[in-house]
């Protein structure tokens, strides 16, 4: 075997990841060195003020766990503050649109910021290198600066959708934001110009000094909530003295000879784990890869999972989810029964409007001694929200709870929303055999759940799996991406199934994933995002 094998959606990201294993590092601290330099050329799919869940496999230590970070809603959340701002809710189920927009932008959106505080705990207890060395090729790329990418231009200017404000918004609304992100003559940065975050890297190098600690109880600490009472923000210090990682054992499923391990609810795992028990009732090789037949079938599959997440599960410490029923192979055959009969699942949303911006990054790592980390980490929908001098932008994770009292995702103090998140490794003969994980909110289950039916079922390596064309169910329209042949969508019309083509290619989630067969690795990066996979 290699020294190891990284795929994340940020070249220079992957690279800081495989300089750390290179020097003799281990999977959690380069997965925790590529994290920190995807907070810095990222900045708005994940920052330290962000959340997320983390899976670690380390064998050589008899350790199997993982690390849930969401954030939580702030001490001061009131259960129907929101309730009289409804306008409607996402069509594809992340989050509800609200009147002045409180949740979405700006300070009304933020939750407590917990990534650093996860960061911190796996690098303390597992890594071998310290948090201040793996935080400096941050600091270089917020002081040197870098490259904007593609897919970082191409989410800054794209259209608003569903009412929501056009995501230029969270860089142009704020004046400390708007210094970073803009010219002088407020034009937001192209395509190649390089962007330079000094506040930031003077936040990771006072990080490196003081330690972690500073951010939730220090000097970095007072000014956040200086910052958040002066401006209508809920959180407080109490809030910040909160953030610590909550360990889990993983969740199990298994899937015809195939083990796999994901995270617990407010997690998306439980929605992995329904899904591929309804769909070990078909045989879907037989049925054949994205044929219509097949897009019917595991469309119907999304549906169902979607219907139980939407009105079933929430934050175990606020909500008792029915695991037991949700994860059976029993409750997962009367399903598929129905699907055979030709039964369409139906997904009710309130008023609902079009798609949303989908804001989220993947860090998948396997190091020599066949140690794997796969996380998940996220600003959820960014908040726009910088403090002055501080640099990073805050999680707007307040956007997707639920303004209805009364409900699995309801709105409560201290509370985690629910999020797609699903970090996963699947064994095979109980040793691990892929390593996977996704961006994509509402999409990020039904992308990595794909990846895995194409290498489990269709035989497929890595990069084949993630590349194969997608589509997705969450909600009674099945979207297609563009490699999605025409004559399927038009043998799903005739079935009677609204069909949505997206003019994209790559789409629904952006799976990272790595393959481990014999001891070889080989690694999958997702087009859509200026990927790389890449070993050393």
């Amino acid at each position: 075997m290699t020294k190891g094998m990284i795929s994340a959606p940020q070249p220079e990201a992957v690279e800081a990841g495989l300089d750390v294993l290179q020097c003799g590092g281990n999977a959690v601290d380069a997965a925790i060195a590529c994290a920190l330099v995807q907070t810095a050329v990222d900045p708005q799919m994940c920052g330290i003020a962000g959340f997320g869940n983390m899976q670690l496999y380390l064998p050589k230590i008899g350790v199997h766990t993982t690390f849930d970070f969401h954030g939580r809603s702030p001490i001061a959340t009131k259960p129907d503050m929101w309730e009289h701002l409804i306008e409607r809710e996402a069509l594809d189920g992340w989050g509800f649109i609200l009147k002045g927009r409180v949740n979405e932008i700006g300070y009304g959106a933020i939750s407590t910021p917990r990534t650093l505080a996860a960061f911190e705990e796996a690098s303390r207890r597992f890594g071998t290198m310290s948090m201040a060395d793996l935080i400096e090729p941050a600091i270089a790329y917020c002081e040197d600066g870098f490259m904007v990418r593609p897919h970082m231009a191409e989410f800054w200017n794209r259209p608003p959708t569903a009412g929501r404000d056009a995501n230029i918004s969270m860089l142009t609304k704020h004046p400390e934001t708007r210094k970073i992100y803009c010219r002088p003559d407020g034009r937001v940065l192209s395509v190649g110009e390089i962007l330079k975050n000094p506040d930031m890297g003077r936040t990771y190098r006072r990080i490196a000094e003081h330690g972690v600690g500073d951010f939730y109880a220090g000097e970095i600490a007072d000014r956040i909530v200086k910052d958040m009472k002066a401006n209508g923000g809920m959180i407080s210090h109490d809030d910040l003295a909160n953030c610590a990682a909550e360990e889990n054992a993983p969740i199990w499923g298994s899937y015809r000879g195939y083990r796999y391990a994901t995270n617990h609810p407010p997690g998306g795992g439980v929605m992995l784990i329904e899904m591929l028990n309804i769909l070990e009732n078909f045989d879907l090789t037989a049925v054949g890869h994205n044929s219509a037949e097949y897009i019917r079938v595991v469309s119907e599959a999304m549906k169902i999972a979607t219907i139980d997440k939407d009105n079933k599960v929430g934050d175990p410490k606020f909500y008792r989810v029915p695991m037991e029923e949700l994860t059976s192979k029993e409750y997962a055959a009367k399903h598929a029964e129905a699907i055979r009969r030709g039964e369409k699942a139906n997904v009710t949303r309130l008023n609902t409007g079009g798609q949303e911006s989908k804001n989220t990054t993947q860090v998948t790592v396997v190091d020599e001694d066949g140690s794997c980390v796969t996380m998940t980490h996220t600003l959820g929908q960014p908040s726009g929200v910088v403090t002055d001098g501080l640099g990073f932008m805050y999680n707007g994770a307040m956007t997707v709870f639920d303004p209805r009292p009364g409900r699995s995702g309801s709105l409560a103090p201290g509370k985690a929303r629910f999020t797609a998140i699903s970090p996963t490794i699947v064994f095979k003969d109980d040793k691990p055999y892929l390593v996977l994980g996704a961006p994509g909110a509402t999409y990020i289950t039904m992308g990595n759940l794909q990846v895995m039916l194409n290498v489990m079922v269709f035989g497929m390596n890595a990069q084949e799996a993630v590349l194969a064309p997608r589509f997705a169910a969450t909600s009674n329209n099945i979207e297609l991406s563009n490699r999605i042949l025409r004559a399927c969508e038009r043998d799903l019309r005739s079935l009677g199934y609204p069909v949505l083509r997206h003019p994209v290619s790559h789409t629904f989630a952006w799976v990272h994933a790595i393959r481990i067969v014999d001891g070889k690795l080989d690694g999958g990066a997702d087009a859509a995002t200026d990927g790389m996979a890449m070993s050393v």
